[in-house]
């Protein structure tokens, strides 16, 4: 299992075109990808429940990814977060 975290640091938080993109990027793996906000977890090839969330500026998320290409799906959310500028 490979976990990491990240504080979110658009004003406008987690919304759809950066969830859209997350989702997409994580359905590419064949291992589990969990999003966690607080005591809540959403599934990261899943856009509503990603959505569901309501991760917003200033908050922290942790991700986590589990099975077969684990390490590249954390690498891939790592990029994807950066590149969106969460």
């Amino acid at each position: 299992m490979k976990e990491t975290t990240f504080a979110i640091q658009d004003r406008d938080g987690i919304h759809a075109r950066p969830a859209g993109i997350l989702v997409q990027r994580m359905q590419g793996f064949p291992c589990a990808v969990t999003l966690r906000k607080g005591d809540r977890s959403a599934d990261c090839k899943r856009l509503f429940a990603v959505m569901k969330l309501a991760v917003r500026c200033g908050e922290t998320v942790t991700l986590t990814a589990e099975g077969e290409r684990e390490d590249e799906a954390v690498e891939a959310a790592k990029a994807a977060f950066a590149e969106l500028g969460l």
